[in-house]
């Protein structure tokens, strides 16, 4: 009756090891580490890199626990901080010649003390949250202006193109505040242009105005597009600031939209606030020109001369040095998206699309220059690079491809480049706030000595109300703590003070299905159970309650988790995560536990679960008396 198979030992057991395998990195503690990524979106961190910094480390006779490459930067962990500026040092010094220029960005960062064979088996620690380890925090406000007024110049572009192609005369196409005004000397003329822009511009509402030979059509964007432009700009802003956040080796940053407007920025573990604004700030724009391949540009590659009149030296990434003409021939004000994929012979390319302004130029420009190459270049802080430089096959129009010699990953990561090189809006910092380390060590402290105590009161409770079966009932508590550790640790989320909050809630709300069990259990013995009956009925016909009592909260989780925002959600998602682990753990391991100590004993005559109040003995005693 009161014994589990053991398939369902074996399920415990490997839980258990799980659950404290991925807890374990949690103990270890932080590090001082340097971390090395790129400074120039045209700049690749690779495992070449590595060798150079381990180099570097060599000759300044510094000796570090471990550098690795992760994909994006190359971390090097060190067991003290005078190590780590030492090797900070070195390590600028070696892969930064130029300091007004650097080319990789080397950041003082911390890394997890656990062993290497921890993190050969994914089991890392959770991040910390700005509050917990301290960083900065930056409230951004988009321009939504700006973006429709960008929008409303495209608009103008591609009106003025459409009405050319279609031989419809204009006497004029201005722009005010975000309406589009075509001016119109016969009503004929006006009726074609409101035909045509009806059918090939749906999202803008075109009014007729003025009489006699002052006609005007006036175009602007309905609400519904007007959202949807503003959607996308922070949705792009959104992006551009993941690219250059990543620059920073952020754990974890969080970057959220907040209301119709507003962009929220936290940057756990930086400390250096300029720092943060300088990256965050950039301003990334997007040209093509043609390129130089005359003899004198080719003799000025050689270093045989100066550049020729008109153009310009710069770096095409992974091909060296490149002469690139000054004329611009359009700019990513132009580029509506980019995404990668594969050409005719099914060779990785990047395929581009642009408005009707730079569809025109790019039809007129790739006609006369079939068999060249165009360089596509992008500029921050003023200095620019060459993404890619491709050959002109054929005439282009508003949708064309680059392609050359790229793998998958460089054609996804140049359209990304394009895409999102620049914000699509403005943006203004509105808030910022610094929180030191020894704060969020504070915190720390605060947090895990509430979620100790916490435990310590419940458990103490419990072992002394309910006896043996409350000694179940803690080992099963700690069962279900170590189960969301690893859980959170597993899924690599990022824990906050309400996080920790959640932790301890999730502990008084755990023991409640334990205490469910015990008073089932009790109540069946006063009625008269064997104690083999009241352990199996107990765990029996509590189960429908826990599961309804938990269910009822969980809908709470699950809508805090859907609605709320920021640490709200973080509360949520360690709440819904705890719940889920406490039916587990009071129900399955503390059976498993009581099944263990007396599911074999057939002739049990007892239970420690405290005293067992008998109404029976009751009425006795009342009758004696009387």
């Amino acid at each position: 009756m009161n014994r589990y198979p053991l398939w369902k030992y074996a399920i415990l057991l490997v839980a258990l090891l799980i659950g404290t395998l991925y807890t374990l990195p949690n103990l270890f503690g932080e590090a001082p580490a340097v971390q090395v990524s790129s400074a120039k979106v045209t700049v690749k961190v690779d495992s070449a890199l590595q060798d150079r910094i381990e180099s570097a480390l060599q000759q300044a006779g510094v000796k570090a626990d471990y550098v690795q490459f992760d994909g994006n930067s190359i971390k090097a962990r060190f067991g003290d901080t005078d190590t780590q500026l030492k090797a900070k040092d070195a390590i600028n010094k070696a892969l930064n010649p130029d300091p007004a220029e650097p080319t990789y960005i080397v950041a003082l960062n911390l890394l997890s003390r656990s062993p290497q064979w921890l993190s050969a088996l994914h089991a890392n620690p959770m991040y910390l949250g700005l509050d917990l380890r301290g960083g900065v925090h930056f409230l951004m406000q988009v321009d939504m202006k700006a973006a429709l007024t960008k929008k409303a110049e495209a608009l103008t572009g591609d009106v003025r193109a459409q009405l050319r192609e279609k031989n419809i005369r204009h006497a004029g196409i201005t722009r005010e505040g975000n309406a589009v005004l075509i001016a119109f000397r016969d009503a004929e003329q006006r009726a074609a242009a409101i035909a045509l822009l009806q059918a090939q511009v749906p999202e803008v509402t075109w009014t007729p105005q003025g009489e006699g030979s002052e006609l005007q059509l006036a175009g602007t964007l309905s609400p519904k597009a007007q959202v949807a432009v503003q959607e996308a700009a922070l949705k792009q802003n959104i992006t551009t600031l993941h690219n250059r956040v990543n620059e920073l080796g952020v754990a974890e940053p969080v970057i959220q939209q907040q209301g119709l407007d507003r962009v929220v920025v936290q940057l756990p573990g930086v400390q250096d606030t300029a720092k943060a604004k300088d990256i965050i700030g950039r301003t990334a724009t997007l040209e093509l020109r043609m390129v130089d391949d005359s003899a004198e540009a080719l003799e000025a590659l050689k270093g045989n001369g100066p550049v020729p009149f008109g153009t310009e030296r710069f770096m095409d990434r992974g091909f060296g040095p490149i002469i690139v003409k000054r004329q611009v021939i359009l700019t990513g004000d132009s580029l509506n998206d980019a995404q990668p994929g594969f050409d005719e012979n099914h060779n990785p390319a990047v395929h581009l699309t642009v408005d009707a302004k730079g569809a025109r130029i790019m039809k007129d420009t790739s006609r006369e220059n079939i068999g060249k190459r165009m360089a596509i270049l992008l500029f921050e802080k003023g200095k620019g690079e060459v993404v890619t430089a491709p050959k002109i096959n054929s005439e282009l129009g508003n949708r064309f491809q680059i392609s050359g010699a790229m793998t998958t990953q460089e054609a996804s990561d140049t359209a990304l480049l394009l895409r999102a090189g620049s914000l699509a809006a403005p943006m203004e910092i509105i808030e910022e706030r610094t929180i030191g380390p020894s704060l969020g060590k504070e915190n720390i402290e605060k947090g895990i000595a509430s979620v100790t105590w916490g435990f310590v009161a419940v458990a103490a409770f419990m072992c002394v109300y309910y006896m043996l079966f409350g000694v179940f009932s803690s080992l099963a508590l700690g069962f279900n703590l170590l189960l969301l550790v690893a859980a959170l640790s597993l899924m690599q989320a990022t824990l906050s003070l309400p996080g920790i909050a959640a932790i301890a809630l999730v502990l008084g709300m755990a023991i409640d299905s334990n205490v469910l069990i015990n008073e089932r259990v009790r109540e069946e013995l006063r009625g008269g159970a064997t104690p083999q009956q009241a352990i199996h009925l107990g765990y029996e016909r509590a189960w429908a309650t826990i599961l309804d009592s938990n269910v009822t909260t969980l809908i709470a989780g699950v809508a805090l988790l859907v609605f709320g925002s920021g640490p709200i959600k973080g509360f949520a998602v360690v709440h819904c995560l705890g719940i889920l682990t406490s039916m587990f753990s009071s129900v399955v391991f503390s059976r498993g536990l009581v099944n263990l100590w007396y599911g074999r004993q057939k002739k049990l005559k007892s239970v420690s679960i405290g005293q067992v109040w008998k109404p029976e003995a009751e009425t006795t005693d009342v009758a004696a008396k009387a």
